[in-house]
């Protein structure tokens, strides 16, 4: 069984749908009402719902995206960063374990690892 869809709330649907399309190359899928569904290309879906209110996840909370390769993790890194997106946790590297946070539009943190 694997887990398959994140539901997030948004304030600019539009801009995190960007987000979310050039940097993870997740793509439209369906909308479900005012619900924008985007897929990547692991079948997984990221529910955007757009809505006003604030809602604010511990500062612990995050989600992640495990990519293939040290080299892949930091391409990513300098792909966001020039962007000028915001990075939240520098580039860090070890032997087995590479990683980057960074924000989506949403202030959403984001886990870019490899391991």
């Amino acid at each position: 069984m694997d887990l398959n869809h994140l539901h997030l709330h948004v304030k600019n649907l539009e801009k995190t749908r960007k987000f979310y399309e050039d940097h993870f190359k997740f793509r439209e899928h369906i909308w479900h009402g005012d619900i924008l569904f985007l897929r990547n290309e692991f079948d997984f879906d990221l529910a955007l719902m757009p809505d006003i209110n604030d809602w604010i996840f511990p500062k612990w909370f995050h989600f992640g995206f495990r990519l293939d390769s040290a080299n892949e993790v930091k391409k990513l890194f300098d792909e966001i960063k020039s962007s000028g997106e915001k990075i939240d946790t520098k580039l860090e590297e070890y032997d087995d374990f590479v990683f980057f946070r960074c924000l989506d539009p949403e202030g959403n943190k984001i886990e870019v690892y490899w391991e």
